[in-house]
């Protein structure tokens, strides 16, 4: 009797955990797929906001450099690990931080530790994307912050 070949089932990735306040855990890496990853793992409405604010600073800085370190996406532009902007899941918000916010204008209204951070916690009724934009491309043209 002849054996029939054994179909090879891919075990399905399992699920990034959440951290506090339903933060993914999401390995260190570069690029654009682990940005996804953390965007798709984001809890609830969270997600479609990430997604949001993918999409707005990869349409605002063409060529954007993007990795998730911390358990949080971050973008930049120029030096490698030089960073403009990143986002974290809180319980109630997303966190979005401008590493050298105290130079936007307006300045974004989440004071910080830091004297040249600022942020921005975004709800889920939503943001001011025209605002947000104006900021990115402000942000993108400043140095990074090595990280």
């Amino acid at each position: 009797m002849a054996k029939t070949p054994t179909k090879k089932v891919q075990p399905k990735a399992a699920k990034p955990k959440l951290l506090s306040g339903g933060n993914p855990q999401i390995a260190k890496a570069y690029g654009d797929e682990p940005v996804q990853a953390y965007i798709a793992a984001m809890p609830e409405w969270k997600s479609d906001i990430g997604r949001r604010i993918d999409a707005i600073i990869t349409r605002t800085v063409p060529g954007v450099n993007k990795a998730v370190k911390w358990n949080s996406p971050l973008y930049g532009v120029g030096e490698k690990d030089h960073w403009f902007i990143g986002f974290h899941c809180m319980t109630k918000y997303v966190k979005v931080a401008f590493f050298r916010g105290a130079q936007l204008k307006p300045v974004p209204p989440g004071a910080s530790k830091q004297k040249d951070v600022r942020y921005l916690d975004i709800r889920e009724d939503g943001f001011d994307e025209k605002q947000f934009t104006a900021w990115v491309k402000q942000a993108s043209k400043l140095p990074g912050e090595k990280m």
